[in-house]
């Protein structure tokens, strides 16, 4: 018996042993992520899957609300904002391992019908009494960022409707509901459903997006190694094929 087993041992060792060489399964994570990045986190999964480096679930919703959830408890892995100031909240709370890496950037656009029926042109022109104008929240950062753009142009906007996360500003823009909204750049880019009308530079704004490991991941390790390959120049290549601008 003795020597079967120092047999048996041996044969894991030359690698014959069927045991040894079950092939190892993707790492399960939980990311957290900003909804404007789902297009672009989808893709980014798929690569994760097909080189068997992990099987991420993704959690999309509006930043705030993400923010909210972790801070109840919430387990995850990663967390991606589509601002700092949530992800400094998060590490106000201690729910954040080391420093966040900033990984893409994006711009505002304003969402109308296909073909732009409503002959809209400017920021100004979301003033229009004539139109539906539908906007996101101010918890959420497309919302933030829209009025700060509209500050910059001067406009008062009366909206329609304050969506929870720029996904639903965009939704009611292609459905119909609404003529037109601010949403990012990289919404115009994935929808395939609606035009974007380009807003001046100096009336526009600058979205960060940070991403960082959850403090209370178990997977550490390929947490980081799913961050890196948004960080890696295939990552980065599906984030501007996306509409974003690169880190």
């Amino acid at each position: 018996m003795a020597m079967f087993m120092l047999a048996a041992l041996a044969g894991c060792g030359r690698g014959d042993c069927l045991e040894c060489n079950v092939p190892k399964m993707p790492t399960p994570l939980t990311i957290f992520a900003a909804s404007s990045l789902k297009p672009a986190f989808d893709k980014l999964g798929e690569v994760a899957r097909e080189r068997q480096a992990a099987a991420p679930t993704f959690n999309y919703a509006g930043t705030q609300t993400l923010v909210s959830q972790l801070v109840q408890g919430a387990p995850g892995d990663v967390f991606a904002s589509a601002d700092t100031a949530h992800m400094t909240q998060l590490q106000t709370a201690g729910l954040i391992s080391g420093q966040p890496t900033l990984f893409a950037h994006n711009k505002l656009e304003i969402a109308v019908a296909k073909g732009n029926p409503k002959g809209i042109h400017t920021l100004a022109d979301l003033a229009r009494p004539d139109l539906v104008v539908v906007l996101a929240d101010q918890s959420v950062p497309a919302g933030k960022y829209a009025q700060q753009a509209l500050a910059k142009a001067g406009v008062t906007v009366r909206p329609a409707s304050y969506e929870q996360q720029v996904t639903g500003v965009l939704s009611k823009v292609a459905l119909g509901e609404a003529d037109a909204g601010i949403v990012y750049v990289s919404d115009i880019v994935t929808s395939g459903h609606v035009d974007g009308i380009a807003i001046p530079e100096a009336q526009n704004v600058i979205a960060d997006y940070p991403i960082a490991v959850l403090k209370q991941s178990h997977a550490p390790g390929p947490a980081e190694d799913f961050i890196s390959l948004i960080l890696s120049a295939e990552g980065q290549a599906i984030l501007r094929a996306a509409g974003f601008e690169g880190a």
